[in-house]
């Protein structure tokens, strides 16, 4: 079976600061869907959020924000997320440091989004 991500649901507490830390942040772009739906889109997948006092059905047995642990790979440098992150008042929790990815060895730094899920954001390291 060839199975490839599409996309997650995040449940949030409020879409709009949801929103505001993802599209600030990490340069996502919103999305709009009929019946009031949003979307968080980076590259070929989106994050669906997901009002936690009005979850919409089907959902997660327990849809509790800031229970996420996610990753995003960038080739920004880490620095620039940094310096990016201080200005926006966006505290670096850990990092950076060397984790494991999907595809290989990452410098990684560590912050928290506005519902507490821990976000992680990382460099490919060179193979060679």
């Amino acid at each position: 079976m060839n199975v490839v991500f599409d996309h997650l649901v995040l449940t949030v507490a409020s879409i709009e600061s949801a929103i505001n830390f993802y599209r600030d942040f990490l340069d996502m772009d919103v999305i709009s869907f009929e019946g009031g739906r949003v979307a968080l889109r980076l590259g070929d997948a989106k994050i669906n959020l997901n009002q936690a006092d009005h979850p919409r059905e089907p959902h997660s047995r327990q849809p509790t924000p800031g229970s996420a642990d996610l990753c995003f790979r960038t080739e920004v440098p880490l620095d620039t997320i940094m310096a990016r992150a201080k200005s926006l008042g966006i505290e670096v929790v850990l990092g950076p440091v060397e984790r494991t990815g999907a595809r290989g060895k990452l410098d990684s730094i560590y912050v928290h989004d506005v519902d507490g899920n821990l976000i992680e954001i990382a460099n490919e390291r060179d193979p060679g």
